[in-house]
C-alpha cells in the first residue's frame, strides 16, 4: 500500500507554503498597486523629475517593452513548453521585463520609497507566482526539468539553451514540446501585449505633464 504524503513531506511543505504566500500575495496586490501610485503622485508633486533620469531610463524600459513584446509572440499558455526565442535565455522573459521597465521607471522618479514598494512588492507577488507556474509545468510538460538544467529562472545566459532536439541530437529521455517556433504576431495581438507600451507611453506623459498640469490647476483655483 502506498504511503500518503503527511505535512512533514517536502514536496508538501513546499506545496502548503507556496499556497499560503500565494494568499498573501493576492490580498496585497491591490493595497500595493494603490500605495506606489500614492508615492509616485505624492514624490512627482514634491519635485520635478530629472531630465537626466528621465532619459536614463529609457535604457531599462525599452529593452523591458522588447522582451515582453518578443516572448508574447511565442508564449502558448498551458498548451506547450515554449523553449525558443526569449525563452531560449532565461525562462520567465515576461517577469523579467516587467521588472526591468519597473526599474526604470523607479530610475526616472529618482525615488527611494517607490524603489523600496515596488521591490517588496515584485518579491511578495512574483515569488509565489513563478513558484506555482513552475510547479504547474513541471506536472503538464516531461521535457520541463532538462528545460530547467539548460535555462536559468530569471538572468539570462549568453548563448540560447537549445534543446536537444533542436541540436540534431536524438533524445529519448526527454520530450521537447515547443521546440520550433518563431515570432507570431497574431500571438502578440492574442496576448494584447501593446497594452504594456500604452502603459508605458502614459507614464512617461504624466512625467512629463501630470507636474504642470496640477500646478495650472492650482494656481488658477486661487
Amino acid at each position: 500500500m502506498s504511503r500518503m504524503p503527511n505535512s512533514s513531506t517536502p514536496g508538501v511543505q513546499d506545496s502548503v507554503w507556496i499556497a499560503s504566500w500565494q494568499r498573501v500575495a493576492r490580498r496585497i496586490r491591490v493595497p500595493l498597486g494603490f500605495l506606489t501610485a500614492l508615492i509616485y503622485l505624492f514624490d512627482l508633486w514634491r519635485q520635478a523629475p530629472r531630465p537626466a533620469a528621465v532619459a536614463w531610463s529609457l535604457v531599462l524600459v525599452l529593452p523591458g517593452l522588447w522582451m515582453r513584446a518578443y516572448a508574447s509572440g511565442y508564449v502558448k499558455k498551458n498548451r506547450e513548453l515554449t523553449q525558443t526565442g526569449p525563452y531560449a535565455f532565461t525562462r520567465n522573459p515576461l517577469y523579467l521585463g516587467s521588472m526591468l521597465m519597473a526599474a526604470g521607471f523607479t530610475l526616472a522618479l529618482l525615488s527611494w520609497p517607490v524603489a523600496l514598494v515596488i521591490g517588496l512588492g515584485f518579491t511578495a507577488i512574483y515569488v509565489p507566482v513563478i513558484a506555482s507556474e513552475e510547479r504547474f509545468l513541471r506536472a503538464a510538460f516531461p521535457g520541463f526539468d532538462a528545460y530547467c538544467r539548460r535555462v536559468p529562472r530569471l538572468i539570462p545566459r549568453l548563448t540560447p539553451g537549445t534543446p536537444p532536439l533542436h541540436r540534431g541530437l536524438p533524445s529519448t529521455n526527454e520530450k521537447v514540446t515547443g521546440a520550433a517556433g518563431s515570432f507570431s504576431v497574431s500571438l502578440y495581438l492574442q496576448h494584447r501585449e501593446y497594452n504594456a507600451a500604452i502603459g508605458a507611453a502614459l507614464l512617461y506623459l504624466s512625467l512629463l505633464f501630470l507636474r504642470p498640469a496640477m500646478e495650472a490647476i492650482l494656481h488658477g483655483a486661487r
